[in-house]
């Protein structure tokens, strides 16, 4: 049986290279520390603050300036770096983009960094290689 480190884990995913994958791997540390993906996202400091009073609830909140400030860098870093390597990141991060008139890259930036959170989460628990997924295509 073949023993796969963290590391190797985070290296199968295109785009994240030997330094992303060992600063994330050194901040993280033990993965079960963490009981869901929204705990280590928490953790990274890619949350928003909630702004409401009664039914009001505000559209523009800013992102959290808690969290390990080093994990955050890695995890944007290493998604704007998946995007150019991977279609789902790619059409993510373009759809974030559109959807907004102000901040447009910073926003869709860290949001296709929340969804490499998940990503992180599953391959560490999980012990296991990234594989991309496999698009139904309708040619025959």
């Amino acid at each position: 049986i073949e023993v796969v480190t963290e590391a190797q884990c985070l290296k199968s995913v295109p785009g994240i290279g030997v330094v992303y994958a060992a600063g994330i791997v050194a901040e993280i540390g033990q993965i079960e520390r963490f009981e869901n993906e929204a705990q280590l996202a928490k953790y990274c400091g890619l949350y928003w603050k909630k702004n409401q009073s009664g039914n009001f609830e505000s559209e523009r909140t800013p992102l959290t300036r808690t969290g390990n400030q080093y994990l955050r860098y890695y995890m944007v870093e290493a998604a704007n770096s998946i995007r150019r390597h991977e279609e789902t990141y790619r059409c993510y991060y373009q759809k974030k983009y559109n959807e907004v008139p102000k901040f447009k890259h910073k926003r869709a930036l860290v949001l296709t960094a929340r969804k490499l959170v998940r990503l992180v989460d599953t391959l560490l628990r999980n012990h296991q290689l990234y594989t991309p997924e496999r698009s139904v295509s309708l040619k025959s």
